[in-house]
């Protein structure tokens, strides 16, 4: 066995990975789990999401007489997992650009005959699809850009015009939402930093059939690629909010038509760079996170919007959207006005919020209300859509329920997500390296959105959890620094690949508690809303003495 099939045999699988090599639910290996004292254990991962060892399972199942058959699909994933081992973006590029020219790039002989044999059953654009959904619903996207789900894909497409001729996503990562918004003969152009993700957009563009399509390279805010270019429609679902998005080199930027964005407020960044690549007529969807409607530091720029006319709809979408949290989002609308098409006159608000993730994203008899501008612009201008919806008070007491089994569902996930951690001390750690000199090495790859490893011999997340510590953090002398520079700067603890893998499970549980306990923040909130309403209106009541109180 070459050395790359040892490598497939140590990757690390989720749970539903099993599921699919067996053939069988994802229920099944849940009782598997509990049912067999010698179910292989965990190497890694959360306790709601553990990793395992693929070689360990495959031994397990076939002990176990339970290995169905697995498909040439499944091979070729497993194949490409230990052949591009924490780069799989880059490795769906390959299999990509294979199928789009016959290009190689880094696939080995046996991944090229995998692909070869399943274009014989399917068509190119299918496996392309399949692949694609497959990378944005697992754990290998670590270090990759983050991706749109298909269920958000889904409703920002059915939600945006349908029509555009022209169809720009200045943060395009894996090309979902790109490829399925506006008219099927669009002409698309899109951004990202990462080059994989623009080399596995293009390469899919040209196998699904969606042409003419241009990506470039690089940081949309810092660096756009795109200055003079005005689309249709502008999609964006921005990536995770930071502070770090360049605001002091930017500080005359013609893009900030409505005002200079707070540093806290990235998001409101990516929305004004998205205006600004507007078509006069045009649309722009951006999504947001649903604090961006209501905190403080925004006020200025949503004041603005109203003021001069540009947001036409703000739409509350359900929970479980998001790639990178369980929290709802919303669906900003703006529209440039042009000579035949003025100003927006009044706002749309729309409370989707409990609609299924899956949508159907019909509108029509959806909860909704017109609000005028001038009802808006007062001191904490909250546009959220739920605070100016009226909710259906047949459906309250229900939902009011719903949010109160649901609580008790993450409070009792929460007690479980953080992790058990034993007494150490500083000098257990004991000495460090630069990550310049691991860069340098070979070793780490500091070009995208966040550090990584260029391979198995450094652990992403012991990476970048070391590299938040309060000693990095103090490192970087200039507060306008990128991260970039930041991490080069910075020192990690030299550590044997095992430990960085123990610390590293420690860091991804450490940050799945912090996910969660904004999850169960937000859903607490809403749930308290739900009562105040519930009780003021008269389809709740306190219960009596004697009730069955849950």
């Amino acid at each position: 066995m070459d050395s790359r099939s040892h490598a497939t045999e140590d990757q690390q699988v989720t749970a539903a990975d099993i599921a699919r090599v067996a053939g069988v639910t994802r229920a099944a290996v849940s009782n598997w789990r509990r049912r067999y004292e010698d179910f292989p254990a965990s190497i890694g991962g959360t306790s709601s999401s553990p990793l395992f060892a693929l070689g360990d399972v495959r031994a397990w199942l076939e002990h176990h007489d339970k290995v169905g058959e697995e498909s040439l699909e499944v091979q070729l994933w497993h194949r490409l997992r230990g052949t591009h081992p924490q780069h799989m973006s880059a490795a769906l590029a390959d299999v990509l650009e294979y199928l789009d020219s016959g290009s190689r790039g880094d696939l080995d002989e046996a991944s090229v005959e995998l692909i070869d044999t399943l274009t014989q059953q399917q068509r190119p654009a299918q496996l392309s699809r399949a692949l694609t959904e497959r990378f944005c619903a697992s754990s290998e996207r670590s270090g990759t850009p983050v991706v749109s789900t298909g269920a958000l894909v889904r409703a920002v497409s059915a939600l945006t015009d349908h029509a555009a001729a022209t169809v720009f996503d200045p943060a395009c990562g894996t090309g979902a939402l790109l490829l399925a918004a506006g008219a099927p003969d669009a002409r698309r152009t899109g951004q990202d930093l990462d080059p994989d993700a623009a080399r596995l957009t293009l390469a899919r563009a040209s196998v699904e059939g969606h042409s003419p399509t241009e990506i470039r390279t690089g940081d949309s805010l810092r660096q756009d690629q795109w200055p003079e270019h005005r689309a249709a429609l502008v999609v964006c679902d921005p990536p995770p909010p930071t502070a770090d998005w360049g605001r002091e080199d930017l500080l005359m930027d013609p893009r900030w038509e409505l005002a200079l964005p707070p540093k806290a407020e990235s998001e409101l960044a990516w929305l004004q760079h998205a205006y600004a690549h507007t078509a006069p007529g045009g649309q722009s969807a951006v999504v947001l996170s649903t604090s961006c409607a209501y905190r403080r530091t925004g006020r200025r720029i949503r004041s603005e919007l109203l003021r001069r006319g540009l947001l036409t709809d703000v739409i509350a979408l359900p929970a479980g959207l998001a790639a990178t949290h369980a929290q709802p989002v919303h669906l900003w609308l703006m529209r440039r006005p042009d000579g035949e098409e003025g100003a927006a006159g009044a706002i749309r608000m729309w409370d989707l919020t409990q609609y299924p993730a899956e949508g159907p994203w019909d509108l029509e008899g959806a909860p909704s209300a017109e609000v005028l501008p001038i009802d808006l612009l007062d001191d904490e201008v909250d546009l959220s859509p739920t605070r100016h919806v009226a909710p259906d008070l047949e459906e309250l007491p229900q939902i009011y329920t719903q949010a109160r089994d649901e609580l008790r569902r993450l409070v009792a996930e929460l007690t479980e997500a953080l992790p058990e951690l034993a007494p150490g001390s500083a000098e257990h750690l004991g000495p460090q390296v630069r990550v310049a000199d691991l860069a340098e090495a070979g070793l780490v790859d500091l070009e995208g959105q966040a550090p990584r490893s260029t391979d198995g011999r450094v652990d992403t997340d012991y990476l970048r959890g070391f590299l938040n510590s309060a000693a990095n953090t103090r490192r970087s002398t200039s507060a306008s620094g990128t991260h970039r520079t930041e991490a080069r700067s910075a020192r990690v603890p030299r550590m044997s690949t095992e430990e960085q893998r123990r610390y590293g499970a420690a860091f991804r549980a450490v940050a799945e508690f912090e996910r969660r306990a904004k999850e169960l923040s937000a859903l607490a909130e809403r749930a308290a809303e739900l009562g105040r309403e519930g009780l003021t209106s008269g389809m709740l009541a306190p219960r009596e003495d004697g009730d069955d109180a849950r």
